[in-house]
């Protein structure tokens, strides 16, 4: 009997491990779209719990999170929640996101962001779109319109985020910049302009003339699309 026991685990384990043989090889000869979302994400798993059938948590943290986006950027907090995750499936899935960053970054450094919009917007929506509290951030250019500095300069509740015009313009004179793109996000997927971020974006613009200071834009993303204020005639 005790014989019987181990066969079966043998055998479940030499089957788990054909099946992860069997995706890595659909997903190499393929690419991406030889796979769902929720293999994507079982692929990521198989390196932090080597000797598990993780289909089934897969598929329950996209249930969870909404989309693989949502796992990807959900917080840490949150991700600890969820039964079968350790402290190193967490840190697989929280480095995926940190690359995807990094990459849709690397893509608009050290090329004129003004005419590199494509990559700015992946950047933008990459780094801001899945984030469930309001964020705002500054893209500092130099006189080649090249980003000297992107920075988190306020953070706040699920719709508002305080932001304080004269600490956007210090910080642009410490770094030495002439040009700037206002950049935040809306966790409730809308990109629409409130009238407190139009009203915000006009006042950075004018303190940011008197030190002849170009505001370029101010992009607002959201999981339904973006708003340029530039392209609205807003700035």
């Amino acid at each position: 009997m005790g014989g019987t026991a181990i066969d079966n685990k043998k055998n479940a384990v030499s089957h788990g491990a054909g099946h992860r043989q069997r995706l890595r090889n659909r997903f190499l000869k393929g690419g991406l779209d030889s796979v769902a979302d929720y293999e994507v994400l079982e692929m990521l798993l198989f390196t932090a719990i080597p000797r598990r059938d993780v289909k089934p948590l897969a598929k329950q943290l996209i249930q969870a999170f909404g989309s693989l986006g949502g796992v990807l950027t959900a917080d840490v907090t949150a991700l600890r929640k969820m039964d079968g995750l350790g402290d190193a499936a967490i840190g697989a899935i929280k480095t995926v996101q940190a690359a995807a960053v990094l990459l849709a970054k690397s893509e608009m450094m050290d090329r004129p962001v003004v005419s590199n919009w494509k990559a700015l917007l992946d950047y933008v929506r990459t780094r801001l779109v899945h984030e469930k509290r309001e964020q705002f951030r500054v893209l500092f250019l130099d006189r080649k319109n090249t980003i000297l500095a992107d920075e988190k300069l306020g953070e706040g509740t699920v719709d508002h985020t305080p932001v304080y015009p004269r600490e956007i313009v210090r910080r642009a004179l410490e770094l030495h910049a002439s040009a700037l793109i206002l950049v935040h996000n809306h966790p409730s997927g809308d990109p629409s302009p409130s009238k407190a971020d139009i009203a915000m974006t006009r006042e950075v613009a004018e303190a940011c003339k008197k030190l002849d200071i170009m505001v370029h834009d101010h992009v607002i993303v959201g999981r339904y699309g973006h708003t340029s204020f530039k392209s609205k005639g807003l700035l």
